[in-house]
């Protein structure tokens, strides 16, 4: 299967994924082409060769109305306390600045940390909510798939700094030219994707730096709290290295793609992208991203947490399920078993994601009567989701899409078949196959 493998050895930043994978595709210009043709207001990105550490690779330039981020910070290098006081200049009400200081910071501050360090200080006008960006990506003229997954990867950033800085998700802010030159960012990685459709995606641990960083608010810690909030769960590590090496923007792409983290799986190696960041340390400073032929059985890992149990009625036994759904069971079922003593009972089982064994293990003990669980790690096969949109004479319904292998389904959502049947009074069946022609 074809397999991409992300080394983040010096942590991760939007451009910088962007210029790794980049450099993986087949068509390179028409990749430009689309991305400069998105009708961002004033963006612009240009593929420019770099070296680093005698590496040569790829750095992505975004430029916003010509200036890129990175181009007024580089008198904030002290040592590893990049300005994020650039972003706190514009000191809002406190979720106001550390958006900015996080969100470009951390899709571009972040990269200025260890790949750009970008003052944005000299800009000082508006700003962006969380809807902004969702309505500003829903308009690109990209595939449906792409902006699916780009709203997905801005609505964990939103979720990130809210919980970092205490403050509701709406009243996240980011800055406006940090926030375009970030979509640009995003909206690249999300595309590079979808034209390259890997059936798996692995990511090594990730570095994220050490030291602290200084805003205007203080001296904060490496890494930042939006950026630990998006890791949690992921292989991470520090090191000797001062900064903040990872971005709130990468973690967020990669905790969204990424279907396991680890080390480089047995691969076939046909091409390896570099996406070279701009500061120069004793390293080589890049990402790098490896693409191949793995011939492996799964396309991810997942874990089953399984018990029996003898003593809880339907009632509480769903109850339990929907608690363990809430946090964070990717699914909960039940089994009918005979247990010790030729007791009729049941056979639940959890699955989750490897990250959150221990805490859903927990949760099990805490909404069940068991007083022990058995764990199993599984490979698994799965198609990668999606969504999309068919227009029907009636409205419009959205289709859930799952791709990968060669193998490609979609299944209209059900409720927006049915609104548009009960609206029209129709038959279900006559709205779904009018879908069916759009698919």
């Amino acid at each position: 299967m074809k397999t991409l493998y992300i080394e983040c050895n010096m942590g991760a930043a939007g451009d910088m994924l962007m210029s790794a994978l980049y450099e993986l595709l087949e068509d390179k210009e028409s990749f430009l082409n689309t991305m400069n043709s998105l009708g961002l207001p004033g963006v612009h990105l240009e593929a420019a060769s770099a070296v680093t550490s005698g590496i040569s690779g790829t750095h992505m330039t975004v430029t916003v109305h010509g200036e890129e981020e990175d181009e007024h910070l580089h008198h904030h290098e002290h040592d590893h306390e990049h300005d994020h006081e650039h972003e706190h200049h514009h000191d809002h009400d406190h979720c106001h600045d550390h958006e900015h200081e996080h969100h470009h910071e951390h899709d571009h501050d972040h990269h200025h940390d260890h790949h750009h360090d970008h003052d944005h200080e000299h800009h000082h006008h508006h700003h962006a909510t969380p809807g902004h960006i969702a309505h500003l990506i829903d308009h690109l003229p990209l595939p449906e798939e792409v902006k699916t997954h780009a709203k997905a990867v801005y609505d964990a950033i939103a979720q990130a700094e809210a919980k970092a800085h205490g403050c509701p998700v709406g009243e996240v802010h980011y800055h406006e030219v940090g926030a375009l030159d970030a979509v640009a960012d995003v909206a690249g990685v999300c595309y590079a994707l979808y034209l390259l459709r890997p059936d798996k995606i692995v990511v090594s641990p990730i570095h994220v730096g050490s030291g602290t960083v200084k805003c205007a608010h203080g001296i904060m810690p490496v890494p930042a709290p939006a950026t630990a909030a998006l890791l949690a769960g992921v292989p991470t590590y520090g090191g000797e290295i001062k900064g903040e090496l990872c971005t709130p923007t990468g973690a967020a792409l990669l905790t969204h793609f990424a279907q396991s983290f680890g080390s480089m799986p047995v691969l076939n190696v046909e091409k390896v992208g570099y996406g070279v960041g701009t500061r120069q340390f004793e390293q080589a400073n890049c990402v790098r991203a490896f693409w191949g032929e793995s011939q492996e059985g799964g396309n991810g890992e997942i874990v089953e947490l399984v018990c029996n149990i003898d003593d809880m009625t339907g009632e509480a036994l769903a109850f339990a399920g929907e608690q363990l759904l809430a946090a964070g069971a990717l699914d909960v079922y039940s089994v009918p078993g005979t247990m010790k003593k030729g007791r009729p009972g049941h056979v639940l089982t959890v699955l989750c994601d490897a990250g959150k064994e221990r805490e859903l293990a927990q949760a099990v003990l805490r909404h069940t009567t068991t007083n022990g669980l058995r764990v199993r790690r599984c490979e698994k096969y799965f198609l990668t989701p999606g969504s999309k949109t068919v227009d029907t004479p009636w409205g419009t319904v959205r289709v859930k899409t799952a791709e990968g292998f060669g193998i490609s389904h979609a299944k209209p959502e059900y409720e927006d078949a049915a609104a548009l049947a009960r609206a029209n009074g129709l038959p279900l069946a006559v709205v779904l196959e009018e879908v069916k022609k759009g698919l």
